[in-house]
Formats: structure tokens, C-alpha cells, sequence
């Protein structure tokens, strides 16, 4: 990568403890121009405090953060950065479009608020005032402020929380139609189907580090590759937890799961054991099997 085209974010050796507690561990992260990346991780993983990191609003105790080439602070002074935060709060007295309005004016050069609201699915509610929206709706309020910058990187922490199901794929309709013009976004969040659906790549926090970093099929593979379904009369979990490659088994009643790292020999394995087994079924590993396997290893060796 050229110096002229700086990674929309460069994360070196980040670390950031609270007494106790590392909530980021030295992480190296390069996340270059047009990518959208999905952040994802357990409760305490650490994925906040290092977008907190990323925005400047919290000071790494090692390492550094540069946003396009500067830091945190002056890409959010230059309006690079928009960024939609889970604790972001609205003015009860203002309406919707005073709120972009306001944000807007503190700008160089912004999007018009109207454009702002539309791209963001909240063009209805600019008359409302923001003690008269519900959950969903104060989402996508937020999600027209973090744009009405017109930055070159969005940041959002858990965007689509408090959104029922229809509302959420409105959000990510607009917000891919937003990305097709090159802006980078970092996203948070803990639905696993967003992103496999949305994010060009995956990066799984643990404990403060990074676990696994990759595409969504890169992510699948490192955590063990693929899911065997079987019926399988007289199976014991223990045994099967024993076949070559398993990684991970479960079993209720006759019906069997099977986590492996090597499915062909997997299966050859457990019919020669149980040459009764039916209904076989192989699918490539989900992104949430891959989340399970992933988070616990690095619980393991720590």
C-alpha cells in the first residue's frame, strides 16, 4: 500500500488495562481503505474499549491507533470519522432533524441533513422529536449522524441493537448502499448472520486479543472446517468425541453432531464404528460454531 492511500485504520501493539483487567491485549490490526469489517467477540472481549481506542476516546496504556494516517483525534477533528456508539444519546427537546442539523454544523463541509436522513432510512422522522422514538428508530437517527460528516471511515458499535428484524435489514440495505461508494466501516455486533451477510471480513476478539482474523469461509476454516449430522443407534458421546479429526460432539437421543477438522476421515471412522448410522449430513461449519470453537480455544490457552 502506497503512502498516498494510508489503512483506514492501524492498530500497533494496543493495549489497554483497568486495574486488573487487560481489556485489550497488545493487538496488531490493519484494516485497509473500502473494507467492511465485522468486530465481533463475547461480552468483555474487548471489542468496545478498542473502538474507544480507534475514536480517541479512551488513551491506550501501550501501542497506537492511526486513523488514515493520523491519529484518532485529528480524523475526527478533519470529520473522517463517523462513528455510531452504543451509550450515544439524543436531545429529548430537539427533533430529528435539529439533532443531524446541530452535529452537521460542526462540520467543514457536510451532506445536506435531508440526504443525511434519507440515506439513513430516517427521512420520516425528522419532525419527531427524539423522546418520541422508539429503540430502532433512535438507531437509525444515530446512524444519520455518524453519516451527515460524509466520513471516509463509520464506526458502529452494535448499530442494529433494539431493531426488530425488518427494520434491521432496512438498516443494512442502506448502510451497503452506503459502503458501494469505496467508505470504509468497522461494525460491531453480535449477530452472526450480519456478518456473514454484510462484512467483507471477520475479526474475532477473545479475552483481548485477536483470535482469528479472515473472511467469513477463512473464519469457518480455522475453527474446524465441517458439521456432520447423523441419526446413529447405540452412539456414545464419549466415543464419539474419541473418532479421528472431531473436535466437538454432541448427542441427544440418537441424533449426533459432529464438529471436524477433517470430515472424510470423520465419517469413515464412525461407520466402520457404526456402520448403522442414517440420514448422514455435511455441511461447512457456521459462522456461530466457528465463534464457539474459536472463543474457547483462546479461553483454553490462556
Amino acid at each position: 500500500m502506497s503512502s498516498t492511500n494510508p489503512p483506514a485504520i492501524a492498530l500497533t501493539g494496543l493495549r489497554k488495562t483497568y486495574g486488573q483487567v487487560t481489556a485489550v491485549d497488545g493487538i496488531d490490526l490493519t484494516i485497509r481503505q473500502g473494507e467492511v469489517v465485522a468486530l465481533l467477540g463475547p461480552n468483555g472481549a474487548g471489542k468496545s474499549t478498542t473502538i474507544d481506542m480507534i475514536l480517541g476516546l479512551t488513551t491506550p496504556d501501550a501501542g497506537q491507533a492511526r486513523i488514515l494516517g493520523r491519529t484518532p483525534t485529528a480524523a475526527i477533528h478533519d470529520g473522517a470519522i463517523g462513528a455510531m456508539l452504543q451509550n450515544g444519546t439524543l436531545l429529548d427537546d430537539l427533533t430529528v432533524a435539529e439533532t443531524v442539523r446541530l452535529v452537521a454544523s460542526l462540520h467543514r463541509t457536510p451532506l445536506p441533513v435531508d440526504h443525511a436522513l434519507r440515506r439513513a432510512g430516517a427521512a420520516d422522522l425528522a419532525d419527531r422529536r427524539a423522546n418520541r422514538l422508539s429503540g430502532g428508530q433512535q438507531q437509525r437517527v444515530r446512524f444519520a449522524i455518524a453519516l451527515v460528516s460524509d466520513p471516509d471511515l463509520l464506526v458502529l458499535d452494535e448499530p442494529t441493537a433494539a431493531m426488530d428484524p425488518a427494520t434491521r435489514r432496512d438498516f443494512w440495505k442502506a448502510m451497503y448502499e452506503d459502503t458501494t461508494r469505496g467508505r470504509t466501516v468497522l461494525f460491531a455486533t453480535h449477530y452472526l448472520e450480519e456478518a456473514e451477510e454484510y462484512a467483507d471480513r471477520v475479526i474475532l476478539m477473545n479475552a483481548g486479543r485477536i483470535a482469528a482474523d479472515g473472511t467469513v469461509a477463512e473464519v469457518r476454516a480455522a475453527a474446524g472446517g465441517r458439521t456432520l449430522r447423523a441419526a446413529i443407534p447405540g452412539a456414545r458421546q464419549d466415543d464419539l468425541l474419541a473418532l479421528p479429526a472431531v473436535t466437538h460432539a454432541t448427542l441427544r437421543d440418537d441424533r449426533a453432531e459432529i464438529t471436524s477438522a477433517d470430515s472424510d476421515t470423520t465419517l469413515r471412522a464412525l461407520l466402520a464404528h457404526y456402520p448403522a448410522a442414517r440420514d448422514i449430513e455435511i455441511a461447512a461449519a457456521g459462522l456461530e460454531t466457528a465463534f464457539l470453537n474459536l472463543t474457547t480455544a483462546t479461553e483454553a490457552t490462556r
